[in-house]
């Protein structure tokens, strides 16, 4: 009986390494992705609607952009990428695997707005990190083949929206 327990033990505490060896980059080997995806929205949202229109209405922004850039050693950019979001607002910025030799820390990138496709809506806000930039932390979605981490959604809003700070 202590036999079978020891047994059981040793697979919980492999299949528990297993699975931790997975949240990070160095789980990129076992799914044979070559790339990593770093999607989300980019929305306007108008103060001057009805408290719900603005909490609850925002709009898509077609051709907003966001970049994406990664570090490397020595803190020295590696790579920055931008993508200008579709007819739903969403963007997908493909990160390679590997840039000059030099791999690709996910934990190393940062993803900011850097401009609006709407004339109307340009003023950058920071809800979600959209302004100041959020670091990549954790993949929401993990498939052989596919490493995607979801961020935003990221929101511009009307000038006449804009509060000076006090």
């Amino acid at each position: 009986m202590e036999r079978r327990f020891s047994i059981v033990a040793s697979l919980v505490a492999a299949a528990v390494v297993a699975a931790v060896s997975l949240n990070g980059a160095e789980g990129w080997s076992t799914y044979d992705a070559k790339a990593f995806h770093v999607v989300g929205k980019v929305l306007c949202q108008d103060c001057s609607k009805g408290w719900n229109q603005w909490a609850h209405g925002a709009t898509p922004i077609i051709g907003s952009k966001v970049g994406v850039t990664c570090m490397g050693p020595q803190a020295r950019v590696l790579l920055h990428k931008s993508d200008a979001c579709d007819r739903r607002g969403e963007f997908d910025v493909v990160v390679d695997k590997y840039v000059n030799g030099v791999e690709v820390n996910p934990e190393e990138c940062t993803v900011r707005l850097v401009s609006s496709g709407c004339q109307n809506c340009t003023v950058m806000t920071n809800f979600n990190g959209g302004k100041d930039g959020v670091r990549l932390s954790r993949p929401s979605t993990v498939y052989p083949g596919r490493i995607a981490y979801k961020v935003g959604p990221f929101y511009f809003t009307t000038p006449k929206c804009d509060l000076p700070r006090k």
